[in-house]
């Protein structure tokens, strides 16, 4: 592989437009050069949740426009890209082909090779552009969207599965229990700050698997009995759930993020006392959770074990992450680039299938 190669990444797997071009220099780590990112948050509010295709539509009038941002700010042109690399899922297939598509036809134009990148691998490797990197092996804790798994991580592409959801992801947790109270979209991040105004010792609430001996999760205990919990202070209140008085939403926002987070810290303390490892890399957008970082950090201290998170721009989806990963596939020699142009797209693909 030649040395100082110019990356172009394209994420546009759900909600979020992003494009980044990195930067390998021989051995080294790859650098990031810039990036743009573009969010259908306010889009998809209106409708309490990601409309699929509004969100390629979206995707089509954007990709471009950040493309040419991303060149601006690193000082170079199309002819400077040496491999162009996008998101092949998983995601929803519409909005991926919307990214395969321009990634492919910008390949063909240029006469570069294009890579397919794994999603779930680009979080996953995200941590590498921070400025605290990690180093091989870890246990990764992948909290995105509907995935929650705990991995053994000895590599690039070297990914043995340890434990995952049966059901409900974390982050499905905190959005479904956001829109049981009335919190509208993006869900998450709504419960996350009103959490902070409330006691989350107020309502014991289970913690579904916390004790088993395995290391998967589940979270759909938990959503269900926020939603009973809810109804019950509603009854007693005589009034709609999103009527109750503002301190008892926040304490109910308060203890279902200390339910999800404790289910977390234990299971990712748990994958590392089974594996013999002393680095833990969390990725995806719950690892922007501020709690659950408080948790982390202050359980590996006591434990003399290391913690390593993306920066908090870059927990949620972006193209940064995914010229990462391909740059750090292509460095390894774990995947080579392509000129072949005829492109698919795997809305279901499981990391550990790579």
């Amino acid at each position: 592989m030649a040395n100082n190669l110019q990356v172009l990444g394209i994420e546009s797997s759900c909600d979020e437009t992003g494009v980044a071009l990195v930067e390998v220099c021989g051995n080294a780590l790859p650098v990031l050069l810039a990036h743009a990112l573009h969010s259908q948050i306010e889009m998809h509010q209106a409708y309490g949740g990601v409309v699929p295709e509004l969100a390629s539509r979206d995707h089509i009038r954007r990709v471009l426009p950040l493309t040419e941002q991303v060149l601006a700010q690193a000082k170079r042109t199309l002819a400077d890209i040496d491999v162009v690399a996008f998101t092949r899922g998983p995601g929803l297939a519409g909005a991926l082909l919307v990214g395969a598509g321009v990634a492919c036809a910008l390949g063909a134009a240029l006469k570069k090779p294009v890579l397919g990148v794994h999603h779930l691998e680009g979080h996953l490797l995200s941590p590498f552009l921070s400025a605290d990197p990690p180093e091989f092996p870890f246990v990764a804790l992948l909290v995105s969207g509907g995935h929650t798994q705990l991995m053994r991580v000895d590599g690039v592409g070297r990914y043995t599965l340890l434990g995952e959801t049966i059901d409900d992801a974390a982050g499905e947790a905190f959005d479904k229990s956001a829109k049981l109270l009335g919190l509208g979209y993006p869900g998450g991040p709504a419960l996350a700050r009103l959490a902070e105004q409330g006691n989350p010792a107020a309502f014991r609430l289970p913690r579904p698997l916390l004790n088993s001996a395995n290391l998967d999760f589940s979270f759909a205990g938990l959503k269900t009995a926020v939603m009973v919990q809810a109804k019950k202070l509603a009854a007693v209140q005589a009034c709609a759930v999103e009527a109750l008085p503002a301190n008892v939403l926040a304490d109910l926002a308060a203890s279902t993020q200390a339910a999800i987070v404790e289910v977390l810290v234990k299971k990712s303390l748990a994958a590392l006392q089974q594996s013999g490892l002393q680095r833990l890399v969390v990725a995806g957008g719950v690892g922007a959770n501020r709690m659950l970082r408080q948790q982390l950090n202050a359980a590996c201290a006591r434990q003399r074990l290391r913690v390593h998170y993306p920066e908090l721009h870059l927990c949620t989806d972006n193209g940064a992450m995914i010229a990462m990963a391909a740059a750090m596939r292509l460095q390894s020699g774990q995947q080579s680039a392509s000129k072949v142009y005829a492109f698919d797209v795997k809305p279901r693909w499981p990391l550990d299938a790579l």
